[in-house]
């Protein structure tokens, strides 16, 4: 995998906890970094690049849709290889993998380019892909070569078989999310979240995430919302939650705020889990992580953003699917958050809508048949 962006981890480790959770003391797993302690540059800045596209969209478009010409990744996959097949190979060497799991998809063409030509022109060592894109993904993500393809919405399904692969390469199964979304039995209720979060038990609640890097206009976004609830509903709270954007959090703890809106401000939390529990809906952008995990509690989605090509496709997957708005204006979402939160009826059949979108056990049957048709003799 790569640390581009936090959801490729958080996929890791979430499907390291469920192959632990089903087969105790019996695998020894690795969450490997291959382009930055195994390459060289420019690709062991990876991570540096994509917080630097991120935040140009421009930018990002255009380095996305370079990648899905034929011509250019073949020139740019080759030049890959002669600067990086002796780093993966030492990667692949120095961990001696019995089962390789890929889930970014920049970690495809090259592993298994090393690995067939460790194994003497055969690939010996099982490797698939599990796709942490929701709806829309770049053609990298699917690679003929690989055992199996782990997709999470049919969409996806669908590209695969377009990109060339087979049938029974691909596995339909949802999107790998954090244990704390499987583990645990039945989510919390509204009320039980919001005591245990100190949060007022009565009030409407919005919950606004800028992601791990706290970006997307956050701090004009919970500045119209929190106006927007205080013109039309006497009492409402909003939790806003600036990831790492330090200067975001200290200027938004730092203003006042109306009176009638209980306003919390947090900065970066690694478990979002109890926040969503607590909300009656939840302003985001459209990052397929945070959707899947809003899914699996039933939470309303209002997406206030979208990476160029990637998530483009989350969008009408919300929208058409019923559980969700889009609005790319701070006036626009706050206007949305408070007609849906003067609106009980809607959101409680957005959240049926969203819950029966969701795969909360997704994480949990990929790891089993991970194990069960990749690693047989490994039993429960």
């Amino acid at each position: 995998m790569s640390d581009t962006g936090g959801g490729h981890r958080a996929s890791a480790e979430a499907l390291s906890a469920a192959l632990n959770t089903l087969y105790p003391g019996q695998l020894n797993i690795s969450i490997v970094d291959m382009w930055t302690k195994y390459g060289v540059w420019p690709y062991n800045r990876l991570v540096q690049t994509y917080r630097f596209l991120g935040r140009r969209p421009l930018l990002w478009r255009i380095a996305y849709d370079l990648g899905r010409i034929p011509l250019f990744r073949r020139l740019q996959e080759a030049w890959c290889g002669l600067l990086c097949f002796a780093g993966v190979k030492r990667c692949l060497t120095e961990n001696k993998p019995d089962l390789i799991v890929s889930v970014h998809p920049l970690c495809q063409t090259l592993p298994l380019r090393v690995l067939k030509s460790m194994g003497g022109g055969t690939k010996r060592v099982p490797f698939v892909t599990v796709v942490t894109d929701l709806a829309s993904a770049h053609p990298t993500w699917f690679h003929r070569g690989v055992d199996a393809a782990y997709v999470p919405t049919e969409a996806l399904r669908r590209m695969a078989r377009r990109q060339g692969l087979k049938p029974e390469q691909v596995r339909l199964t949802g999107l790998p999310i954090r244990p704390e979304f499987w583990c645990t039995g039945a989510p919390p209720t509204k009320a039980k979240a919001r005591a245990r979060l100190g949060l007022l038990h009565a009030a409407p609640t919005a919950v606004i995430v800028g992601g791990g890097d706290g970006v997307g206009r956050l701090s004009e976004i919970a500045h119209s919302v929190a106006d927007q609830l205080s013109a039309d509903m006497p009492l409402s709270q909003l939790v806003v939650v600036c990831g790492r954007n330090e200067a975001v959090r200290a200027a938004l703890q730092a203003r006042p705020w109306p009176p009638n809106v209980q306003v919390t401000v947090l900065g970066f939390i690694p478990h979002l889990d109890m926040y969503m529990a607590a909300a009656d809906v939840l302003v985001t952008k459209a990052g397929p992580g945070t959707i899947a995990e809003a899914c699996a509690l039933g939470v309303p989605l209002i997406l206030s953003s979208f990476l160029p090509g990637q998530e483009s496709g989350n969008v009408p997957f919300v929208t058409e699917g019923g559980f969700g708005t889009y609005e790319h204006r701070p006036r626009g979402i706050a206007h949305a958050v408070s007609a849906l939160l003067l609106d009980p009826p809607r959101l409680q059949e957005m959240g049926r809508k969203a819950r029966s979108a969701g795969r909360p056990r997704a994480t949990l049957d990929i790891a089993a048949d991970l194990v069960q048709t990749m690693l047989p003799p490994v039993r429960q």
